[in-house]
């Protein structure tokens, strides 16, 4: 497929080898890009065969094409009477009536599909020739070394000496002391519980209901406590 600026100068070249001009001076002998652009847009010439990128890309049919329009413009056709002959015809005729060499006609996919129909036969190339590489005989062994020819199966383990895998701890021996150590419960009112540790006198009791009295109070404001905030003294 060849690009605009490719397409108009082979028609140039299609056309310098027997092309008397068109006889109208207001006629362009050769078709320049906006000239072919048009002849596309009315549907004297097919659209692109496709694009690379941004750029259009024609063919071997828009070639001819376009040699045609100038070859019967020469003969004095205006383009209404050409696109009526060139719409139905047949790709033979468009051949014949554009008369474009078939060295021009040849596009860059073809030169590549015939350089790699040239290399399809590879297989049928000859094989460069090849030497195997040089083989010695064994040396033999002496006797008396290497391993001996029967060599002893070692016995297989028995399961005791299979090493077990380490037995899990059971969850309650995973505790730690600070689970399991006892605490004793003080009552401050208000549903409110105190836990500590250890065994509590009744001289722990009163300091704590002393010291207890501005938390009972907070939590009294707050509406956390269910009951007047007294010390309850009984224990837990």
């Amino acid at each position: 497929m060849w690009t605009l600026d490719e397409l108009v100068e082979r028609v140039r070249e299609a056309l310098e080898a027997e092309y008397p001009g068109a006889p109208n001076g207001r006629v362009r002998d050769l078709p320049d890009r906006r000239a072919i652009r048009w002849y596309s847009t009315i549907g004297l010439v097919d659209k692109p065969l496709g694009m690379r990128g941004r750029t259009a890309l024609y063919g071997p049919r828009h070639l001819q094409q376009l040699v045609a329009i100038k070859r019967r413009q020469a003969e004095g056709l205006t383009l209404a009477q050409i696109q009526e002959e060139l719409t139905a015809v047949s790709p033979a005729a468009l051949t014949e009536i554009s008369h474009v060499p078939p060295r021009l006609l040849v596009t860059i996919d073809d030169n590549a599909l015939e350089h790699h129909a040239e290399r399809a036969r590879f297989w049928a190339d000859p094989l460069p020739e090849t030497h195997p590489p040089e083989t010695h005989p064994p040396r033999p062994t002496p006797p008396g070394h290497g391993r001996p020819s029967h060599d002893p199966v070692p016995p297989a383990a028995s399961p005791a000496d299979v090493p077990k895998p380490p037995a899990s701890r059971p969850p309650a021996a995973r505790r730690s002391a600070a689970t399991t150590q006892a605490f004793t419960g003080v009552a401050l009112g208000g549903d409110v519980l105190l836990l500590v540790p250890g065994p509590v006198s009744d001289r722990d009791r009163d300091a704590i209901a002393e010291a207890a009295a501005p938390l009972l109070d907070l939590l009294t404001a707050r509406g956390l406590t269910s009951a007047d905030g007294l010390i309850d003294g009984s224990p837990s």
